[in-house]
């Protein structure tokens, strides 16, 4: 794929801490828009959209506290920089919340804000999305429109963006690694 118009919606600091290599690993019950109510990949490779509206630095764990601002419902910014894209390469499933507490080093938030979106629908299991990250060659500025708010994880950009001249954020060794860990870890629950 050379370009896409397919963004998924994920707090800044996440997209952040994506882009820097500093984590492969989302966990995902849905938005209150989802399609049919519940999380479901819509596409493997995306854009990663960065959200500000739901951070709060007290549901990170402490080294990505202090590079939070809290916002008021509703902000958003003028233009939203896109700095990166994902293959979504995993979407795993778990249902146990002592697999998830197994899971605390590979992702940014603290064990209550985990805990409490495992929580969530407690129907439904937990989707844990393993990204391997590529670095655009330059950040693109896109104009913020309203259709791109609101609580749901899919969107799609109105013009579509080029994938070409991407560069990996992890090299194959350093991704799989932590892919291999976390595979084993929800292996282990079925």
């Amino acid at each position: 794929m050379k370009t896409t118009t397919h963004a998924f919606k994920e707090w800044a600091i996440a997209v952040e801490a994506l882009t820097k290599g500093k984590t492969i690993l989302l966990l995902r019950k849905g938005g209150i828009k989802e399609k049919n109510n519940r999380f479901e990949v819509a596409h493997r490779q995306i854009l990663l959209y960065p959200t500000y509206e739901h951070q709060k630095p007290q549901l990170l764990k402490p080294e990505y506290r202090d590079r939070v601002t809290s916002v008021d419902s509703g902000w958003h910014p003028q233009t939203v920089p896109i700095q990166s894209w994902a293959d979504i390469t995993d979407i795993l499933q778990i249902t146990e919340a002592e697999t998830l507490a197994q899971l605390q080093p590979y992702h940014i938030w603290n064990e209550t804000f985990a805990r409490d979106r495992f929580k969530w629908k407690p129907k439904q299991p937990l989707y844990l999305l393993l990204l391997r990250v590529y670095r655009l060659p330059e950040t693109v500025n896109l104009p913020y429109r309203e259709e791109y708010g609101g609580c749901r994880s899919w969107i799609d950009l109105e013009m579509p963006l080029s994938l070409e001249g991407s560069i990996p954020v992890m090299g194959d060794r350093d991704y799989q690694t932590p892919v291999q860990a976390i595979r084993d870890l929800v292996k282990t629950e079925h």
